[in-house]
């Protein structure tokens, strides 16, 4: 049998023990080839959005595989913290998931839970799937638990409130801060840079190096990610692939059009 790698070396948390933050970016347009080009492009982790997105499961399917050929890292987010949904993505071969909107310890020990088998979760079990190699990692069963990596999202003041205990349950690897909900729940809607959410941005990751535990945040420019990381942010996303479209779209627009209507003085060509 061919030698492949190891299906269980979880390459997030091997990235996230190196110096640098691990930089990632959005996946928003559910499609494979714009994920194969991002991972491509040099990210070191690519967010496979099923809370926003409008993909089914062979649309996650065909994205986790496109990602697997380049030497990015596939974190999916949840749709919601519910045990299917854990199931599901973890038997297509998620290894790295991250939950959304959990503002309490029990909810992110409900979350570790899901992403467990038993005796430490309640996680469904199959012998053959994308996970394990479609049977042939066989000690897939054994060695899940420690491989799958949980990353608990912040997103609403009571979960910063409750930002220790959430970090103090057994199997939460790293939370995540997302500063659009928690702007929007701070009643800024649409503004993270608002000097009050900037303001917790900086006191999330204050708490976090004093408790030792990894937490990442997405921004929309290289400016403002770049301030992240020297707050101390252990990972980091910036943008999306349909934000750098778009922007770079509307770039290229604005160059071109005074040329365009300067050019034609309405005769026929």
């Amino acid at each position: 049998m061919p030698a492949y790698p190891d299906l269980l070396d979880n390459p997030f948390r091997r990235r996230l023990s190196q110096p640098a933050a691990p930089l990632g970016s959005w996946l928003m347009s559910g499609t494979s080839s714009t994920a194969e080009a991002l991972g491509r492009a040099g990210f070191d982790w690519l967010l496979v959005d099923l809370e926003h997105v409008p993909m089914d499961e062979k649309d996650t399917l065909g994205v986790l595989q496109a990602i697997a050929g380049t030497d990015a890292c596939a974190v999916v987010r949840l749709a919601a913290n519910e045990p299917t949904l854990f199931k599901r993505a973890l038997d297509m071969g998620a290894q790295t998931v991250m939950v959304p909107f959990v503002d309490s310890a029990d909810a992110a020990a409900r979350a570790v839970s899901y992403a467990k088998y038993p005796p430490q979760g309640v996680r469904g079990f199959a012998a053959v799937h994308r996970a394990s190699g479609y049977g042939t990692a066989r000690d897939y069963a054994r060695r899940a638990n420690d491989s799958v990596f949980t990353i608990i999202q912040l997103e609403t003041p009571a979960a910063l409130q409750a930002l220790e205990d959430i970090a103090a349950v057994p199997g939460v690897d790293a939370l995540f801060l997302g500063p659009g909900d928690l702007a929007a729940n701070m009643g800024h809607i649409g503004d993270i840079a608002h000097p009050q959410v900037q303001a917790a941005i900086a006191e999330v990751a204050r708490r976090c190096r004093d408790i030792g535990k990894p937490c990442g945040i997405v921004g929309p420019t290289p400016e403002m990610v770049t301030r992240f990381v020297e707050l101390g942010y252990a990972f980091v996303a910036v943008a999306s692939d349909m934000g750098m479209l778009m922007r770079q779209a509307s770039a290229y627009i604005e160059a071109i059009r005074p040329s365009l209507a300067a050019g034609y003085d309405g005769g026929t060509y």
